[in-house]
């Protein structure tokens, strides 16, 4: 189906520049932008927020060390709980 799209022209320039960049048309983009925004919205049509209430927490004593703070290293102080 085709469709119009009235866009400003900084973010139409800031599209092509992006499509161009990742070796994509500015159809392919915008398709993928417009299905990344459906899929991120509720079954409502809400738009889902991830607040920091639901991230993960971890009780440590402060300062963490150096290796605490990669990926491996906050994983592992998640599995000592």
């Amino acid at each position: 189906m085709r469709t119009t799209l009235e866009l400003p022209d900084p973010l139409f320039a800031r599209l092509k520049a992006r499509a161009a960049l990742e070796g994509t048309t500015l159809k392919q983009l915008l398709r993928f932008f417009v299905e990344q925004g459906l899929e991120a919205a509720g079954p409502g049509g809400e738009a889902r927020v991830r607040r920091a209430a639901d991230l993960p927490r971890i009780e440590a004593d402060l300062p963490l060390r150096p290796d605490q703070l990669s990926n491996a290293g906050l994983f592992a102080l998640l599995e000592e709980e």
